[in-house]
């Protein structure tokens, strides 16, 4: 059977087509995988397991469907998401990940990341990046209202927007250097990963061998997966 791979669906109750999405890929592609992992922004923003929003709702549910038929669902946190808790992983089944995971699929050793820990030439969002994972900024965070979180989030969603539309294109792509540290720490030739929604399968030498980089691309229009089984790995969007 086929291990899938998705990221960077960007699900948000203002655009119910996309949660469609994802619920119609649960209930046919997800059943006849022997795996799924999720690597990273699931969701557009996620201000704390405990929000109630009813147009997410379908997801929780298309997953934990997903779980209980006894398909294994592994979860990454990315940069939208990262906020995601055992509360979430309780009532959908999931498993959360670390931000590096090294599996095995149909016998190849795959590095597994979201991505956006290897663009380091993006300075300010790396140092975004520390603020917001330390866990005393999160707790804190957490402790607010759900209201407030949720202005706290659009305007962190705001921010975001307007710093990638003033930052140069190769800036928020990942670092090949950063790409072979990582990959020679894990001791891989192999690397999968999302966030930069440039899907792609990239071939380069490290240390004088064949290596892979796959990338996953967005769901806005259309969804792109990776599936992996006994005859190799495929990059589709559907």
């Amino acid at each position: 059977m086929a291990v899938f791979f998705i990221s960077d669906l960007h699900l948000e109750s203002a655009q119910p087509e996309g949660v469609e999405r994802f619920v119609d890929f649960a209930g046919s592609e997800g059943p006849v995988a022997d795996r799924l992992y999720i690597l990273g922004d699931l969701f557009e923003a996620w201000i704390g397991d405990d929000d109630p929003d009813p147009g997410l709702r379908p997801v929780r549910s298309a997953l934990r469907r997903l779980t209980r038929s006894g398909t294994p669902c592994h979860f990454m946190h990315g940069n939208r998401d990262f906020l995601i808790g055992e509360r979430f992983a309780a009532e959908t089944g999931c498993t959360l990940l670390g931000d590096y995971e090294t599996i095995e699929v149909h016998g190849t050793t795959v590095l597994l990341t979201h991505g956006d820990l290897l663009c380091t030439d993006d300075k300010r969002y790396m140092t975004l990046r520390g603020t917001v994972r330390d866990p005393a900024w999160q707790a804190d965070f957490l402790a607010k209202p759900l209201a407030e979180r949720r202005t706290i989030a659009d305007g962190l969603r705001q921010l975001s927007r307007t710093e990638i539309a003033a930052k140069p294109e190769d800036i928020m792509d990942v670092n090949q250097s950063s790409v072979e540290d990582t990959m020679r720490r894990f001791g891989v030739s192999v690397l999968l990963h999302g966030h930069t929604h440039r899907p792609a399968v990239h071939e380069f030498e490290l240390d004088e061998e064949p290596a892979l980089r796959i990338v996953l691309g967005a769901w806005h229009d259309r969804a792109s997966i990776v599936r992996w089984d006994e005859q190799g790995f495929e990059l589709v969007e559907v």
